[in-house]
């Protein structure tokens, strides 16, 4: 008789389970509009979901910690004049994350450790590049304020977010609409696909594609016969995908070997309603002491579920065949030092003693003066001899006015951070 070989995988085992009910969030119009994006993104400090908006596009930032029902007049993030199809929180501000919307902006947002009173309507900056809606967006992995942005014209803009500038513009890449993007574990190439049914691997820096029309997958996995879409999450420090279908009600996970048959089948989780959406916690967002791989935020119509995957272990020690160290919070380069052509694999941080997100940091924009880089409109007009040249005094005074207000503005930043840290503060003491 021949005898069954079962693989060996510590993740064999792992098993999803919904929150209690008290953890979930609760009376929340998620919107309806008809996008192939998750609508929800979360870091371990806030849950941010696409909602319902009238007279434009709106999403709602929630502390993790707020569950419960949501009061209809909690504040939103309003500005965009059509629906927002996308959100990203940035990897490196756990404060800060952008919107993209069918009015053909990206706008990045500074979210208050503290819960506003009134909906946050200015934007730290508006990116104006797309000529039709932009549906995709994604962080740089490693460099600090990179952002790419896709649209319905069929290019992939990347923006230095620091400086309100355009660094790279694909757009003779894709001959038609671009269905999604995402960065390798360092940035330093794309992968997209395409309603042309084609996936591409892309060189940003050279606008090339370096890797196309592959011939034949390393597996093929038949999921279901609907043709909902799949929201695919992976985690490399686990090598697990999940595989959520918008419109299904499970989650099927499979562990990635280098081996053939490459692909391993683990599990599926299975509930009763069907997800609108999914959010995907980072690894630094988990609870190590509860074994805790993995946490999804799933929508429903009117609510936000957070879903556990565990391994089941029964020591209360630290797991570290689990738990390698994961992307930190710390950009590994500058935007124009990636620009430039480095490469840098992201800064790591241990779970041991578990994570502790770090206080409000605020995103500084240095817009360069535009004056600095338009050509003159005309021939440069000389002085005329009705207006004699400014004096060594009267230069010396507007010099002494224009320090003055510099110590000025300074003093008010300075305070304006301090009654922040104190309202941070007494927040903290209140929870």
């Amino acid at each position: 008789m021949s005898r069954r070989v079962v693989r060996q995988s510590k993740f064999r085992h792992v098993f999803g389970q919904a929150a209690k009910a008290d953890q979930a969030y609760e009376d929340i119009r998620v919107s309806k509009v008809t996008w192939d994006s998750a609508f929800c993104a979360v870091n371990p400090k806030f849950l941010a979901i696409i909602v319902e908006a009238g007279g434009g596009g709106a999403f709602i930032v929630l502390p993790l910690a707020k569950t419960g029902r949501v009061d209809k007049n909690y504040p939103l993030v309003t500005g965009h004049t059509g629906p927002v199809l996308d959100i990203d929180w940035c990897p490196h501000n756990d404060n800060v994350i952008a919107s993209a919307s069918d009015d053909t902006t990206v706008m990045v947002w500074q979210i208050p450790d503290y819960t506003p009173v009134r909906n946050i309507t200015e934007p730290v900056i508006t990116l104006e590049g797309h000529s039709k809606r932009v549906g995709i967006l994604s962080w740089h992995p490693t460099a600090r304020n990179v952002l790419l942005s896709a649209g319905g014209d069929n290019v992939i803009i990347i923006w230095n977010v620091g400086t309100g500038e355009v660094l790279l513009s694909l757009d003779d890449i894709h001959p038609d609409v671009i269905h999604s993007v995402c960065w390798n574990s360092n940035g330093s190439l794309l992968a997209t696909t395409c309603k042309d049914k084609t996936l591409r691997i892309i060189d940003p820096r050279k606008s090339q594609v370096v890797a196309n029309n592959f011939e034949e997958p390393v597996a093929l996995q038949e999921m279901d016969t609907s043709n909902g879409v799949l929201l695919p999450f992976y985690d490399p420090d686990s090598s697990i995908v999940y595989l959520c279908g918008k419109g299904d009600s499970s989650i099927r996970y499979f562990e990635i070997t280098d081996e053939p048959p490459f692909v391993h089948y683990l599990n599926t989780f299975s509930s009763k309603e069907p997800q609108r959406g999914m959010g995907f916690m980072p690894k630094r967002g988990l609870d190590v002491s509860k074994c805790e791989i993995a946490r999804f935020y799933k929508l429903h119509e009117r609510k936000c579920e957070p879903i556990i995957m565990t391994v089941p272990r029964k020591s209360d020690l630290f797991q570290d065949d689990l738990y390698p160290d994961t992307p930190g919070p710390e950009p590994a380069l500058e935007a124009d030092e990636w620009l430039s052509g480095q490469d840098a694999e992201p800064v790591l941080i241990s779970l041991k003693e578990g994570y502790v997100p770090p206080k409000h940091r605020e995103l500084r924009i240095t817009k360069r003066n535009i004056l600095d880089v338009r050509p003159p409109a005309g021939p440069r007009r000389s002085q005329s001899a009705s207006e004699p040249p400014l004096s060594q005094h009267t230069l010396e005074t507007l010099l002494e006015e224009i320090k003055a207000l510099r110590e000025r503005v300074q003093a008010q930043e300075e305070r304006i951070t301090a009654l922040e840290n104190m309202l941070c503060e007494l927040v903290d003491g209140t929870d």
